[in-house]
């Protein structure tokens, strides 16, 4: 299982930690978050380094579809009603933000960037769609109601924002990172206050970073109640009617659409992970039906951070931690979230302050109904009286047919059926699965 961007950009790689090492900001994961947040350290004059206790861009990072938008589901509707416009007129800004720093860096980076719009669907319901849309225009964003003729069955409308873009994403990771201060197949073992332990010797630092998709701090912050982590599925197709545009459904469970060269990536049959999907078969059997003659030439998944109230965790990491900071919860909007924790986190372990800030921390209230769902999830694993059981907090795992996996439906650890570790929270194999 290998998407299609590992299979034609060129990796680099780093050396692993050898011996102690001092640094004024170290950040620990090297997905996007953890390159873009060391980049743009660097290029402030900040001594930073990042460590990756395998490979980066090897977990989560090099499975997006890789869609640069600030359109996330008909999420500013909501956000007008649950937080005011303000908020909201925030949350687009910042996204807007990224968009334009991903533009101004793909300038001089080979990456594939195309200029594409963004559309937002809903199959079953006008009114929600005319909502979004007027949303976004009283925040700023130019919005549009659209029929999505290019999808392949009937909508009853969707959210057109023109301008929008998509890119090769490890073939700009591998670009902004080659000459950053990373060092490969080095884990962090032990975190204690300004140190951390790893495989191959230890680090001092003033400030912390954690950008390792979930928060691998349980005694902080409440991240195993505030997060839970969500299973998505991408084929690509040869042969498939191609879309201009970047589609997706406004479903948790729907379908997403978009391209890259010759290819069609149909994404979709997503599920919490642990618990029943559609998966790989859901988007087959929708191919069958839609695209006859298509080839599936590739076919990945992905795992999401979801949070409590669809705005990413970004900024000190609890109250009682204030040198450590975390971005997580990006609510399968990656690419422009990881460009927001970037600039948020950039300027907070430097002491300065940043207008995006307060809407990102983590620290805010937790009172939503997702709570509870979480909670309840929590209770049922750990009450379950099966094993094997999620080294991470001790639930039940529920084996995954369709990717021949242990997964975790409580905080969304997976296990090879060996036991070895793919996702986090867990940090460590698991030794009794064999």
């Amino acid at each position: 299982m290998e998407s299609i961007w590992e299979k034609d950009a060129q990796a680099v790689r780093f050396d692993l930690l050898k011996g102690n090492k001092n640094t004024d900001v170290l950040i620990i994961g090297g997905g996007i978050a953890g390159i873009l947040c060391a980049y743009k350290l660097k290029n402030a004059g900040m001594d930073c380094l990042l460590v990756e206790a395998t490979e980066i861009c090897g977990g989560i990072t090099k499975n997006t579809t890789a869609k640069i938008t600030l359109q996330h589901g008909l999420i500013y509707d909501r956000m007008i009603r649950r937080f005011g416009e303000n908020k909201a007129w925030l949350y687009a800004e910042a996204q807007k933000k990224a968009c334009k720093e991903y533009a101004r860096l793909c300038e001089n980076i080979h990456c594939d960037y195309e200029i594409r719009d963004s559309y937002v669907y809903s199959l079953h319901d006008p009114k929600e769609v005319e909502r979004e849309v007027s949303a976004l225009n009283r925040i700023g964003v130019k919005a549009e109601r659209s029929d999505a003729k290019e999808l392949p069955f009937k909508v009853a409308g969707a959210i057109r924002v023109k301008d929008q873009a998509q890119f090769h994403p490890l073939k700009f990771l591998y670009n902004i990172a080659k000459d950053l201060p990373i060092y490969e197949h080095t884990k962090v073992v032990e975190l204690m206050p300004h140190k951390a332990k790893t495989n191959h010797g230890e680090i001092t630092y003033k400030k912390l970073i954690i950008a390792t998709h979930f928060p691998i701090l349980n005694k902080h912050g409440l991240y195993p109640l505030k997060l839970y982590q969500h299973r998505s599925y991408v084929i690509a197709l040869k042969g498939a009617q191609n879309v201009d545009g970047m589609y997706v459904d406004e479903s948790d469970t729907g379908l997403s659409f978009r391209s890259y060269g010759d290819l069609l990536l149909l994404g979709g049959g997503g599920h919490r992970t642990g618990k029943q999907g559609g998966c790989w078969q859901e988007l087959e059997d929708f191919a069958k039906k839609h695209y006859k003659n298509a080839e599936i030439v590739s076919r990945w998944a992905t795992q999401d951070c979801m949070t409590l109230d669809d705005i990413p965790y970004i900024g000190q990491y609890a109250k009682s931690t204030p040198d450590v900071f975390v971005a997580t919860g990006f609510n399968k909007w990656g690419m422009t979230n990881a460009m927001v924790a970037a600039d948020i986190l950039c300027d907070l372990v430097q002491g300065k302050s940043n207008s995006y800030a307060n809407l990102f921390h983590p620290s805010r209230t937790v009172l939503h109904p997702q709570l509870a769902v979480n909670a309840f999830e929590s209770t049922l694993g750990l009450l379950t009286p099966t094993a094997p059981r999620c080294p991470h907090l001790g639930c039940a795992l529920k084996y995954n047919e369709a990717e021949h996996t242990w997964d975790c439906p409580c905080h969304g650890s997976r296990f090879t059926e060996n036991g070895e570790l793919i996702d986090n929270p867990a940090t460590d194999d698991h030794k009794s699965i064999r």
